[in-house]
């Protein structure tokens, strides 16, 4: 759905759950629950990965700046209020308890706000740590050749500069097709297959 009006594209998906599910499912509920999660389809915000040390076992430094963009909760804001909506509809409605998250208590934007920051979580779609360009700043060349190494390839989600505008299995299973199709020397960088 679409946060607000203008948008040329639906910013936010939602994803229904017959259980609680908070702190990635780590938090438990000893009650029936159901959650109605916002989630932004194309977050403005951007995050960073970048290397420890020059130790390849060293973890590395991950920063995904979630809600930088003051868009991004804008739109989660919203997003709170249509879940909220979706649940005193029916069928939901007559299946609905008490509000646990962010709780009825908040109701101002600020209120609201408060929580989608403090129960913000990131979910298991990243993308674009090896953005694929032409530019400097590109770590794949649009060959999926990682810059400055022969013989290397990326194949995954993480050649995506932006996350396309919804769940990443179908792009990221056209990206290791179209790797499959340069290595075997079947198309040419920009040539449709």
């Amino acid at each position: 759905v679409r946060s607000r009006a203008g948008l040329p594209a639906p910013d936010l998906q939602f994803h229904f759950a017959p259980a609680f599910f908070s702190e990635h499912g780590a938090e438990t509920h000893d009650k029936h629950a159901y959650t109605v999660g916002p989630t932004l389809i194309s977050p403005k915000s951007r995050g960073w990965v970048k290397l420890a040390s020059a130790d390849p076992t060293a973890d590395v430094r991950i920063q995904p700046n979630a809600l930088s963009d003051p868009e991004d909760l804008a739109a989660l804001v919203e997003g709170v209020r249509i879940a909220r909506r979706i649940a005193a509809a029916e069928p939901l409605r007559s299946a609905t308890g008490r509000e646990i998250y962010p709780g009825p208590e908040a109701v101002s934007d600020s209120e609201i706000e408060a929580d989608v920051r403090r129960r913000v979580e990131l979910i298991y779609h990243p993308v674009g740590t090896c953005r694929i360009g032409v530019d400097d700043l590109a770590v794949v060349d649009p060959e999926l050749r990682v810059r400055g190494i022969d013989g290397l390839r990326v194949a995954d989600a993480s050649v995506m500069p932006v996350i396309p505008g919804g769940n990443t299995n179908a792009p990221t299973i056209m990206v290791a097709e179209r790797a499959a199709d340069l290595i075997r020397g079947r198309v040419g960088a920009g040539v449709p297959a």
